[in-house]
């Protein structure tokens, strides 16, 4: 289930280049919510983009995170006994579990993973990680709520924040393409999904897409 070293190493070198990572973010996730329509708290929003900034730096433990199945993570964060661990490696796999769909669905794709199961898999990380929060709250409403309510909001729009994450991630890759094998990845990036985004940078090649980001099917 691990990612190849130099998959995540290219990925990484594209978007640390650009001067603030946040920033990047910020903006590509915006464009993405726009560009798919998805609505979300602004705690949700925040939250996707820390992760994004977090793990585009060399040696993030995402690559810790999945080398196991993920099965066997999910069933050993929830029979965690201590609450607090139980919290963080629930939240840590859900973590995980979005930024590689998004990002590397290619990777799961050719080794024969499907998509709901991931999802599922994220889902299920998320919600329990918010139940634990909420379990341990002795209010309804208090100044923490908004923070409680943002892991049953990532569980429930799974699905979407995993086609923002791989917005971000085709306008990453259409950002940071510098070699040969990068535009390669780049051109059957953009046959798979026919991204506007990556169907620019391809023009910048001299690459002549069909208008409107149309996929090319083979």
């Amino acid at each position: 289930m691990g990612l190849a070293p130099e998959v995540v190493e290219e990925q990484q070198m594209s978007i640390v280049a650009t001067a603030s990572v946040t920033d990047f973010f910020e903006e590509a996730v915006d464009e993405a919510m726009r560009s798919r329509r998805v609505t979300a708290s602004e705690g949700a929003r925040s939250y996707v983009v820390a992760l994004l900034a977090d793990l585009a730096k060399p040696g993030s433990p995402i690559e810790r995170t999945l080398e196991r199945p993920l099965t066997l993570l999910l069933d050993e964060a929830l029979h965690t006994p201590e609450l607090g661990e139980r919290f963080e490696r629930l939240r840590t796999l859900g973590d995980g579990v979005l930024y590689t769909s998004g990002f590397f669905a290619d990777h799961f794709e050719a080794r024969g993973v499907d998509t709901k199961y991931l999802i599922g898999i994220g889902q299920t990380a998320y919600d329990n990680a918010g139940s634990l929060i909420r379990a341990g709250s002795s209010r309804s409403l208090d100044d923490d709520a908004a923070t409680v309510d943002i892991f049953g909001e990532l569980s429930r729009k799974f699905a979407s924040f995993v086609e923002v994450i791989s917005e971000v991630a085709n306008a990453t890759i259409a950002r940071g393409v510098a070699t040969s094998r990068g535009l390669i990845k780049l051109y059957e990036r953009w046959l798979k999904t026919g991204s506007e985004a990556l169907a620019g940078a391809l023009s910048s090649h001299g690459f002549v897409t069909p208008r409107g980001g149309n996929r090319v099917l083979s």
